[in-house]
């Protein structure tokens, strides 16, 4: 889904009037006897990635699809900078962009052709349209394979033309519905880039992503998605301690150590601490000023370190313990 490029300037006075790029509420969407979405409410700042995570089948492509005005809600409303997207779909989708897991692309056409067709159907001339299909290829590193027809393209070549066509004008909101979906490491990475780089020239992103990584490199904010309700909303710190707290890791560069350095870290941190190999020692650390404070005691006490870490709950802990059974949540991170 595309716009016009006037369009989207004409729409920069509505835009200013709102900070939200999408705010929405109790969003609900019932197909027979699924309720996919199930009250649903976002705030999403301008300028910012905000990521949808959650299982297959959570509800995350629907919300996608009642925001991009391509579903009708069954309840609740939502706005997109300031319009209702059911009341003003017209003016919404002069507003953004959307990148789906396939694109609509001609299997026979190159991905010249194909992008500088999309281009003049936006209204821009033959000479502008061929332009900007050689600035595309060239950004998304396609430009050695631009006279090759789609058919020759592989998954990660393919997802990048999707990516390509979404921005031949780039709108101020771009929703992308998994767009890395089946991609190499290196690809996936200059995809990131991209996204990156879409938000620093001013549009607003909203991806959801499997990827747990994806998420937490990308984004600003996360809601996590399961059964349809969001389950969990913040950024990517505020989730993680959401399920407890980081942990030290001492590794010792003599295991006959160990007990002495239990004894000092547990007097030092006023918490338990533990062996789990017999040169490593572990601790929650629920302060981090207090690390300077054991470094000291260890090294007064002649405990030699091979090394010293802190290490968060990952999003991949996160996702485990607030999805399906077990739900929980504590600061930082909210739930309706």
């Amino acid at each position: 889904m595309m716009v016009q490029q006037s369009e989207i300037q004409d729409k920069n006075s509505s835009m200013e009037e709102s900070t939200l790029a999408v705010e929405a509420h109790g969003l609900v969407k019932v197909f027979g006897d699924n309720r996919a979405v199930d009250g649903v409410n976002l705030s999403i700042p301008s300028g910012c990635i905000y990521a949808l995570l959650g299982p297959n089948g959570a509800g995350k492509t629907t919300i996608i699809n009642m925001l991009n005005t391509l579903l009708k809600p069954d309840g609740g409303n939502a706005k997109v900078f300031g319009h209702d997207v059911v009341r003003e779909a017209q003016v919404v989708r002069q507003l953004i962009s959307l990148t789906g897991q396939s694109a609509a692309v001609d299997e026979r056409l190159s991905a010249s052709e194909n992008l500088r067709i999309f281009a003049m159907l936006l209204g821009l001339s033959r000479s502008d349209a061929s332009k900007r299909a050689t600035e595309l290829l060239d950004e998304f590193g396609l430009a050695d394979a631009a006279n090759r027809t789609l058919d020759k393209y592989s998954g990660g070549m393919r997802r990048k033309l999707d990516l390509a066509s979404s921005l031949i004008v780039q709108a101020p909101l771009i929703f992308l519905d998994e767009p890395t979906t089946g991609l190499d490491p290196r690809t996936r990475m200059q995809m990131w880039e991209s996204i990156r780089r879409l938000v620093s020239s001013g549009s607003t992103i909203l991806l959801t992503t499997q990827y747990l990584d994806e998420a937490d490199q990308l984004a600003d904010r996360i809601a996590l998605i399961d059964h349809g309700r969001v389950v969990a909303e913040g950024t990517p710190r505020e989730l993680k301690a959401a399920i407890g707290r980081a942990t030290l890791h001492l590794q010792l560069a003599d295991e006959k150590d160990a007990a002495e350095a239990i004894r000092v870290t547990q007097n030092v941190l006023n918490v338990k601490a533990s062996t789990p190999e017999r040169t490593l020692v572990t601790a929650p650390m629920a302060d981090p000023d207090r690390l300077t404070d054991l470094l000291v005691s260890l090294r007064e006490a002649k405990i030699h370190l091979a090394t010293v870490s802190v290490q968060e709950p990952t999003l991949d802990e996160v996702f485990l313990a607030l999805t399906g059974d077990g739900k929980q949540t504590e600061k930082g991170a909210t739930t309706p």
